[in-house]
């Protein structure tokens, strides 16, 4: 079982992230926690789906988008560094990738669809992968950050958005 990784493993920045994944077998709280976005959003109409709560805020579905597309490129972390990478592994501007993701031209079934599909492949990265290579340390987007800390963070990073849903779009005072 996975165990948390040290503040040591992974930039300030995402601690929050970190914390908020709780504790337990990682691999089964990255499954829940899909089924968990995909019941809270599978119903939603298309309109809904589209809504942002703030003129220059992502929409729900460009907000799923966001949560795919860093997750695949997470994803490619976790394997570059677990398996020896020493490279740097470039960052990404998160704004851009959702204006260039087109999100809202798909249905949220499809979104979800995405989502779960990229979810399965990240499980199945992870069940591969021992401890010598889950505490391999890398460069990604110029800091330094261990495999094991890379898992923690998805899952993390879905929390983080899973609540904004939440509260920013689907709370009763819209």
């Amino acid at each position: 079982m996975l165990k948390k990784p040290e503040t040591n493993e992974y930039p300030p920045y995402y601690k929050e992230y970190v914390n908020n994944v709780p504790d337990g077998d990682l691999l089964q709280i990255l499954d829940d926690q899909q089924k968990k976005t995909k019941k809270l959003l599978k119903d939603l109409s298309e309109e809904t789906a589209e809504f942002k709560y703030a003129p220059g805020k992502w929409t729900i579905k460009e907000v799923i988008g966001h949560i795919t597309d860093t997750e695949r490129i997470m994803c490619y972390r976790l394997l570059s560094i677990g398996r020896g990478e020493q490279e740097m592994l470039p960052g990404y501007n998160d704004d851009e990738y959702v204006k260039r993701g087109q999100f809202n031209r798909f249905s949220l079934s499809d979104l979800l669809h995405h989502q779960a599909l990229v979810r399965q492949h990240t499980i199945l990265l992870l069940s591969s992968m021992d401890e010598e290579s889950l505490r391999r340390r890398g460069n990604a987007n110029g800091s330094e950050v261990t495999a094991r800390a890379i898992a923690y963070i998805i899952a993390g990073h879905e929390n983080h958005h899973r609540r904004l849903i939440k509260e920013r779009y689907l709370s009763s005072e819209r």
